[in-house]
């Protein structure tokens, strides 16, 4: 190679090449060209239209008495009466114990049925279909199928124990187990997606990290212990932020099974503030909307940022 070809090469390798503050500044520069502002005011305007303006409006409308032709501010004594209401109250907490009751027993459920359906079993795939299939049904439909299915007088189950001389309860009836018959519903349906995110965390875990402990002399509980629980977090937070949300906001089950019921046994926020609707109370249900927000937002945050920072940690 001639020194005028190594020289030209040379030189263009120095204009191709940033180098020092000014190389980092063209480089951000062309980012910033690449992304304009007007790149993102579809997205923003979407966002104001579909969620900002609504929220605003909600928190307006909760400070008033309205109908679809009259507005009356009054100020915060929607919220002063919410919480002056013995039914309000026991949907406020009933929304805690579902949300609570279903996320647990997702996670537990959701991690036992990865570990199963990702061990070498037969026909593992046709297992997981299985698993997986009620989360395809309609809340609906698996609401009216169980409410036939435990039916207290001519439900299958009940029936069933009849035959063996056992006295059904009142699945849906009895006001002691109606909000735990639906959470047990609710955790059959949505375990699936649980499921699927463990498997989806437990193989891309390298298996030299299970083939060093069994070296080791680990056994199975130690190797699921100090290696697959730590390693799976990512996908624990993951199925409790999405079970979590989903069971403090939980409305469709409930109400095509109890309705609420009996009484106001299983009432949770969502299905209180459809009874005040119903009932003409607009202001009252808006004030339970903006609480309900408020309630998940005031739990998820907090469990988002400890669920990270454990992440990170890790």
């Amino acid at each position: 190679m001639t020194a005028a070809a190594t020289e030209v090469r040379a030189s263009g390798a120095r204009d191709r090449t940033p180098s020092g503050s000014g190389g980092r500044a063209r480089s951000s520069g062309a980012v910033r060209r690449a992304y304009p502002t007007w790149f993102y005011l579809p997205a923003a305007a979407l966002y104001v239209i579909f969620f900002a303006v609504p929220t605003f409006a909600s928190f307006y409308f909760s400070l008033t008495r309205w109908t679809l032709f009259d507005t009356e501010f009054i100020g915060f004594e929607n919220y002063v009466r919410f919480f002056q209401e013995p039914q309000l109250v026991t949907g406020f907490v009933n929304t805690f114990v579902y949300g609570v009751t279903t996320s647990g027993a997702k996670v537990v459920l959701g991690l036992a049925l990865g570990v199963l359906l990702t061990s070498q079993i037969v026909a593992r795939g046709y297992l997981r279909s299985v698993v997986f299939f009620p989360v395809l049904v309609s809340t609906i439909g698996v609401g009216v199928v169980f409410l036939a299915l435990l039916d207290p007088f001519d439900g299958v189950v009940n029936t069933v124990l009849a035959a063996v001389g056992v006295d059904g309860p009142g699945w849906f009836t009895d006001p002691q187990l109606a909000l735990l018959t639906v959470a047990a519903v609710d955790v059959w349906k949505g375990v699936g997606i649980a499921t699927l995110i463990y498997i989806a965390g437990l193989v891309a875990i390298p298996q030299e990290y299970y083939e060093a402990a069994r070296v080791d002399g680990a056994g199975r509980w130690q190797q699921f212990r100090r290696i697959t629980l730590p390693l799976v977090m990512p996908a624990t937070g993951t199925v409790i932020v999405l079970s979590l949300i989903g069971g403090l906001r939980s409305f469709d089950l409930i109400w095509a099974t109890t309705g609420g019921g009996p009484g106001f046994a299983s009432d949770v926020i969502a299905s209180v503030i459809y009874k005040q609707y119903q009932a003409g109370f607009y202001g009252l249900s808006t004030a339970g909307n903006v609480i309900l927000f408020l309630v998940v937002t005031a739990v998820m945050v907090p469990v988002t940022m400890l669920i990270n920072r454990r992440a990170v940690d890790r």
